[in-house]
């Protein structure tokens, strides 16, 4: 029964990873070309708010993948100047995947002998004030912020290509 019930897992989450990565593929597939992200030819400021909701709702689903990656590379320089947190992130990741690697057994150091419980807990003791100290609020909110300003700052300046004027005039 358990067999069956692992094998069951393991096909799910096969069909899982096939999904993502369809995703992933199409999500890369879609990013528009630098040329035509920053063309500076486009770019003008907008007459009036309602010009602003019209940029910004077209250009953020049209350059959605290239706002995906402007978020991605942000999140990555905030990880870079704040050197703490990814200690604390690596520090985390690697001690939950040696927990794991022990499959449940205890850990053997020769003069003692601790459980994954209190491997957990240990881990913990030492995550969680190195967390705070790393200030991920800060990080956050400052990601949350830069992302925004970038991203609907780009899509309310850049105008719509004359294309779209003649898609919509059609209709």
């Amino acid at each position: 029964m358990s067999i069956r019930f692992q094998n069951i897992q393991v096909q799910q989450f096969v069909e899982r990873f096939k999904t993502d990565s369809t995703l992933l593929r199409s999500k890369v597939g879609a990013i528009r070309p630098a040329g035509e992200f920053f063309d500076f030819k486009r770019v003008s400021k907008p007459n009036n708010m309602g010009e602003v909701q019209s940029r910004v709702s077209f250009n953020l689903t049209y350059f959605s993948a290239n706002y995906l990656v402007v978020f991605a590379m942000l999140s990555v320089y905030s990880l870079l100047t704040n050197m703490l947190l990814l200690f604390v992130l690596i520090f985390v990741t690697a001690g939950l995947y040696g927990i794991n690697y022990l499959k449940g057994q205890d850990l053997n150091l020769g003069f003692t002998r601790l459980t994954t419980s209190q491997l957990y807990v240990g881990l913990l003791i030492i995550a969680l004030p190195l967390g705070i100290l790393a200030s991920p609020f800060s990080t956050i909110l400052w990601l949350l912020g830069a992302s925004c300003v970038a991203i609907l700052g780009h899509a309310a300046i850049l105008d719509k290509p004359i294309e779209s004027a003649f898609s919509e005039s059609a209709v």
